[in-house]
């Protein structure tokens, strides 16, 4: 699962520099383009354009459901078939930036909070499906199992792509369930406290 992640400001790839500067110029949505991104906040995240150029659109984070309740994540396994993500994961899929995420794991009553990322990577993608509600964008991250070094803190972590890999999610003439097995569960954590 996941329930935050931040993108860092300071010493940020290239990548994601050319990424927030054209959301700047369009200025059409204020971003959050830097620090722990919450479920709700507008944020940079790349799709196809009506051309098929992959471009930064500002989209917010979570589907909202008439009872006012948001579904920030999707099961990587289901989302094909759940009426919520389906015609999404078809037709619409889209990747988030991030430098990490974070998971909290339970014991007892004590809370730890773990920053996990990508190993030897400082920006990688999350796979994502999207949809139009009243002129607006929102997406959801979809979650797999966890990495074998990571599932005692969390029992979902997101999917996650890097280089190709990413882009690649993108077309919606892809093999989803090959890019899905193929999407990396090299990750490290860090525990915050």
């Amino acid at each position: 699962m996941c329930g935050r992640y931040c993108i860092e400001e300071e010493d940020s790839p290239e990548e994601l520099q050319r990424i927030i500067e054209i959301l700047n110029r369009r200025g059409d949505t204020p971003v959050k383009t830097s620090g722990e991104i919450f479920p709700s906040n507008t944020v940079p995240v790349l799709a196809f354009n009506r051309k098929l150029d992959v471009t930064p659109f500002s989209m917010r984070w979570g589907y909202s459901l008439s009872s006012g309740k948001l579904i920030i994540n999707a099961r990587s396994e289901s989302a094909k078939t759940t009426p919520l993500f389906k015609d999404s994961f078809a037709n619409r899929r889209c990747l988030i930036p991030a430098s990490a995420y974070f998971e909290w794991r339970r014991e007892g009553s004590n809370r730890e909070k773990h920053r996990i990322s990508a190993r030897d990577e400082r920006l990688f993608y999350m796979a994502g499906v999207y949809r139009h509600v009243d002129e607006i964008c929102e997406f959801a991250i979809l979650t797999k199992s966890p990495d074998p070094n990571i599932s005692f803190i969390h029992d979902r972590m997101p999917v996650i792509f890097s280089g190709e890999q990413a882009f690649n999610w993108l077309d919606r003439n892809a093999d989803t369930g090959y890019l899905l097995n193929k999407a990396t569960s090299a990750v490290e954590y860090r525990r915050l406290g």
